[in-house]
């Protein structure tokens, strides 16, 4: 098992894929894959499941930009997309697809490993973001259901809102359990008994 990060290189044309291949290699150790056909992508992307995917694309159009970007997986690792030319919209679209580096008129040997870097930075800084909302999430979701579940207490035993937390808090010790864990099954109980 290699420890050196595998790229994808998506380019058609062999002498810019050259171009693509010995920047990296000059950058660093690399392993590194070129796909030249984009038919197949998908399952060729899979099947070598690499760090990060590099495209090259002339002259995309929506369509293909769609594509390419639900081919490489960006939400799964770094995409960066070189494109001769753009306009906002495709940039957006791009963007909000998961493409963490796209770069118009920017493939040039010395900047590749540069904007390598880069992509794989903002990749880990939106993971970082994903990963703290859906956390948040959790945590307003698991907050909800404790509220639900002392309300039930509080009507079931005409106690208050601290008396209904500290029976919740202590359930949950008793049974070794997360007290949002309780107060689903006691919300979950209360649900099938109408």
């Amino acid at each position: 098992m290699t420890d050196k990060l595998s790229i994808i290189v998506v380019e058609p044309d062999r002498d810019r894929a050259l171009l693509i291949v010995d920047s990296l290699r000059e950058a660093g150790e690399y392993d590194i894959h070129v796909i030249s056909e984009p038919t197949g992508i998908a399952r060729s992307i899979q099947s070598h499941n690499p760090d990060m995917v590099l495209i090259d694309i002339a002259d995309p159009t929506r369509d293909m930009l769609e594509e390419l970007t639900l081919a490489t997986g960006p939400l799964d690792r770094p995409v960066a997309m070189f494109v001769d030319q753009s306009d906002d919209g495709m940039t957006r679209a791009a963007i909000e697809a998961g493409v963490s580096a796209y770069v118009v008129a920017g493939l040039k040997a010395e900047r590749v490993k540069p904007i390598l870097d880069a992509a794989v930075a903002r990749f880990n800084m939106f993971q970082r973001m994903r990963t703290e909302l859906a956390a948040t999430k959790k945590a307003l979701e698991e907050r909800k259901v404790i509220d639900r579940a002392k309300g039930l207490l509080m009507k079931a035993r005409g106690i208050d809102e601290d008396q209904a937390y500290a029976m919740l808090r202590k359930a949950a010790m008793d049974q070794n359990r997360r007290m949002a864990d309780v107060a689903q099954a006691l919300v979950t109980a209360a649900g099938l008994l109408g």
